[in-house]
Formats: structure tokens, sequence, C-alpha cells
């Protein structure tokens, strides 16, 4: 009896691409925490074309996962499945189209903010405060000293899984704290932001003030950032500090002392130590105080 024929690699299933593809390629170096599996396939598209041709060509079985800087996000031991698109050059680009500001997806919100500021444009600031890119602002609105990506949209260009490009308006995605009801299939390749003129200075000032409350307030280890979302009326870390989580470890994870929502790699922490740590503070803050906190950090792909 003849063994069955195996199936080609993913890599030889995939469209021609202008961009670049590379097969069980290392992401988790790419992200904050140092840590998780590869990627089946990685995908970095030259521009909007490239992507959305791609998508057209993909075959409809094949998973698709966008990864940002890696700053919200941690990635399990057993890596991706499919391919994972990075936008990266081809979407960094920041223009000023009058009091607006258009950036690509790629673009570090900080750089974004300090676009703004440079050209005395004011109301982006909070963006400065928000260690990721612009196009992962989208799934979560993301938001940070007392901004967030609603307060600031105008538009905004997405490819579907169809590789259809479309403009929406911020209206038309649903925007709300830590909520976006965009397609989960869609990618965000960039943004359209209002500002106001300001005082170069004073928008200096701010941003500094935001990078010295971060400095003061946040770990500059191996982490992921926020690792839940407030509750109504609550705040998370003061949560997790009452459930006497504060310097909680698991393997190679730790509730930071600094700020108990922030998990941290101390060097050693597998995704697994991670994960698995979070869920413990999940379950001593429900156990304590009734309340269920909601991961903000993404967890994507396959337990080891």
């Amino acid at each position: 009896m003849m063994a069955p024929a195996k199936a080609p690699p993913l890599l030889d299933r995939l469209p021609k691409v202008r961009g670049r593809l590379a097969a069980n390629a290392p992401i988790g170096p790419m992200t904050w925490f140092r840590v998780g599996g590869p990627a089946e396939v990685l995908f970095r598209p030259a521009d909007t074309e490239d992507l959305a041709s791609f998508l057209k060509a993909l075959p409809a079985d094949v998973p698709v996962t966008v990864l940002g800087v890696g700053s919200n996000l941690l990635v399990r031991d057993g890596g991706i499945k499919g391919v994972v698109i990075r936008l990266m050059r081809g979407f960094t680009g920041i223009t000023v189209d009058g009091t607006e500001v258009v950036a690509g997806a790629g673009a570090p919100d900080l750089n974004v903010a300090l676009t703004a500021r440079d050209h005395s444009l004011a109301g982006l600031e909070f963006l400065s405060g928000i260690p990721g890119t612009i196009g992962g602002a989208f799934p979560t609105n993301a938001g940070a000293y007392g901004g967030e990506l609603k307060d600031v949209l105008v538009s905004a260009e997405a490819v579907d899984r169809r590789g259809t490009v479309r403009t929406v308006t911020a209206a038309e995605l649903g925007l709300s704290y830590r909520h976006s009801s965009a397609p989960a299939d869609w990618i965000f390749t960039s943004a359209r932001l209002r500002t106001t003129p300001g005082d170069q200075l004073a928008i200096a000032r701010r941003i500094a003030e935001i990078d010295a409350a971060r400095v003061e307030s946040q770990p500059r280890s191996r982490t992921g950032g926020s690792t839940f979302a407030n509750p109504p009326g609550h705040k998370a870390w003061e949560l997790i500090d009452r459930a006497g989580c504060r310097g909680l470890t698991l393997g190679g994870a730790q509730v930071s002392e600094k700020h108990t929502n922030f998990l941290i790699n101390t060097g050693e922490a597998t995704a697994s130590d991670i994960e698995a740590l979070g869920e413990e503070v999940r379950r001593r803050v429900l156990e304590t105080s009734g309340v269920k906190l909601e991961w903000e950090i993404r967890r994507l792909g396959e337990k080891a």
C-alpha cells in the first residue's frame, strides 16, 4: 500500500510577491517579550498593492496573522501557523496634509507624535506613550495618557482577505474602549489623523511629561506592556496589587514590582510561563474581588 502523498510546504503554495517571503521565520525575538515560536511563513509586503494582490491570490484555507513591532503581543511557544504579515518598509511613511497627519501602518506611534510636534500640530501627544505602531492601534482602539485612537482618527485604509482595498471613516469602525467593530480579516495599511495648530514648545513639553511618567511608572524590562484592560470602575493594577500578586513569579515570568499590570520576562521565561502567570493573576483577582480581568495583550499561535 502506497503512503499518502506529502502535502507541499506552505511556501510552495503561496502567490508570487514583490516583497519578501521566509519559511519557518523566528518571530519571538521580534516581540518585546522576546519569546515564542516561529512563523510558518513570514511575509513582508513591498506596499499596499503587493499586499492586496497577495491576499487576493492566497488559498482560502491559509490563516493570516498581522504582526507589528510586537509590543503588546505574546507569541506562544509552538509558533504561528499560516502566514504572518509584517508591515515594515513601504508602510512607515508619515506626511502632513494641512492639519491632518497621514501615517503608514508600520509607523511607530512615537514617530507620528514627533512629526506632529515638528509641525506645531497638537492632539497626538498621547501617541508617544503607546509602544506600538499605528496599524496596531486599530484592533483595540489603543489609548494612553488621556487620548485614544478614536479621538483623532479621520479615516483609514484597509485591505480585506479578498484583497479589496477600502477607505473607511472612524464612525464605520465602531471604536470604543479597547474595542473595534472592524472585521477581523481587515489589515490596516494607513491612517489619517486629526490635529489642531498648537504651540510647539507646549507640545514638546507634553511629550516629555509622558515620557517621564512612563519611565517613572513602567518597567523597562522584557515586557508586553499593559497586560489587562481596566474593568469598568476599576484599575487593573490596583486589583492585581490587592490580590497580592506584586512580584509573583512562575518559571521565568514575573509580575512587575514597579507596575503590577505588567508581566516581565526575567530572562529565561517561555511564552507558557508568561501566559500561565497571567491566568494565575486573573484567578486570584477574581477570587479576591469578584472582577474578571480581560487580556489586553494579544496571545497568538500554538502551545508547544
